[in-house]
């Protein structure tokens, strides 16, 4: 598998548990995307640029939620995407694009947090760093960048009970 080193990455951000904030009334709320502060330490010669889609909670998403992301990644121009997604519906959201061919000829790699990014322990920036790795190394098409592998959109679950994606059947 050839290595790519994209020099540009397109990361669309769709809100999730990695930009959970909490509001003055003590309560997390989807705030803005953590991306840029995630990436801000950083020392590399890739351009990201970040560009924010929805701001939902991944349990809110729907299919029309999914059309809109869909659009929005059909008109990146650039081949390598990062999509950052709450955990509980990445893996349907990650088949939809897949079934719905959004992604030709690029890389797309979803990836987000189980605890938000501005939580100490968060692994929100460990995942951030895996999407940015996989989308140099990966062939075209639709993956999801989670607990410290990268799975194919048509087979990847998340465990609960665990707290991490695994290789379905």
């Amino acid at each position: 598998m050839p290595i790519q080193h994209p020099s540009h990455i397109t990361v669309l951000t769709t809100g999730g548990t990695v930009d959970k904030i909490y509001s003055l009334e003590g309560e997390l709320i989807i705030g803005p995307p953590s991306v840029p502060e995630l990436l801000s330490p950083v020392l590399s010669d890739i351009n990201f640029t970040v560009q924010s889609v929805l701001k939902l909670d991944s349990l809110d998403m729907t299919d029309r939620d999914r059309a809109v992301l869909a659009s929005a990644l059909e008109a990146v121009e650039t081949q390598h995407i990062m999509i950052t997604h709450g955990t509980d519906t990445m893996p349907e959201t990650a088949r939809y694009l897949q079934a719905n061919k959004k992604a030709q000829g690029k890389v797309v790699v979803l990836t987000g947090a189980m605890q938000p990014a501005s939580m100490r322990a968060s692994d929100a920036s460990f995942n951030l760093g895996s999407a940015v790795t996989a989308l140099g190394l990966l062939e075209p098409g639709i993956y999801i960048a989670m607990s410290g592998r990268i799975f194919p959109a048509t087979t990847v679950l998340k465990d609960k009970a665990r707290g991490i994606f695994t290789q379905g059947n």
